[in-house]
């Protein structure tokens, strides 16, 4: 098995872990650390990155040669969109309606679904390609899987804010693949100037490098 789809189910792993966490629970309703989500709507949006791995597992036909991850990033609208954008409210949307069931309904399935992962990850073949029909393009299944890691890394980290809890700590080789990915991503948007002065000349950096 690839070393991102280890990374993906250790990440995986720890995400049930949070969203069972009893602190979750508790402050399901209240206003979470990102903007107009419920803390149960950005636990649903954590769980839903299971729900989009269980999606792309079962064998489909290839539709066309998978493109780069700048590529999949740079075109898709929601990156660069404001809140009000509605690729970015249906992902508020999406959350919410999945935080519906509860805290306790939301683990058990969270749960489930990493289960069958566990199970069928390590089965797919190693130049598995998948295509995203909302994107209309495809990827290699470990660039997916590497989307779905960074996604995993980032929102554990917000709903572990959101809800008073310590950030779950995750071994290298599941942080170092996003902080390449993020760091190549701020590169394109930021340029590398940008990038070098932040990392090592505080007195010259800009306000932000964020790859989103």
């Amino acid at each position: 098995m690839g070393d991102i789809r280890e990374s993906y189910l250790v990440a995986a792993t720890s995400a049930v872990a949070l969203l069972r966490d009893p602190a979750v629970a508790a402050a399901w309703d209240k206003p979470s650390a990102l903007t107009e989500f419920s803390v149960g709507g950005l636990a649903g949006h954590l769980a839903h990155q299971l729900v989009r791995v269980g999606q792309v597992l079962p064998e489909h036909p290839q539709q066309g040669e998978p493109v780069s991850l700048l590529h999949h990033y740079t075109n898709s609208p929601w990156v660069q969109a404001g809140l009000d954008h509605e690729s970015n409210i249906g992902i508020r949307k999406s959350g919410e309606s999945v935080s519906a069931e509860g805290a306790a309904a939301l683990g058990q399935r969270a749960g489930e679904l990493l289960d069958e992962q566990l199970r069928g990850l390590p089965a797919q073949a190693a130049d598995r390609v998948i295509f995203l029909p909302p994107s209309g393009w495809s990827l290699s299944l470990d660039d997916f899987l590497l989307t779905r890691v960074m996604e995993i890394v980032v929102h554990s980290d917000d709903l572990a804010a959101s809800v008073g809890t310590s950030t779950p700590t995750l071994p290298a080789f599941v942080i170092d693949p996003v902080v390449d990915l993020l760091a190549r991503l701020a590169v394109h948007r930021h340029g590398a100037t940008a990038v070098i002065r932040t990392l090592s000349r505080a007195e010259r950096a800009p306000a932000t490098i964020s790859a989103f």
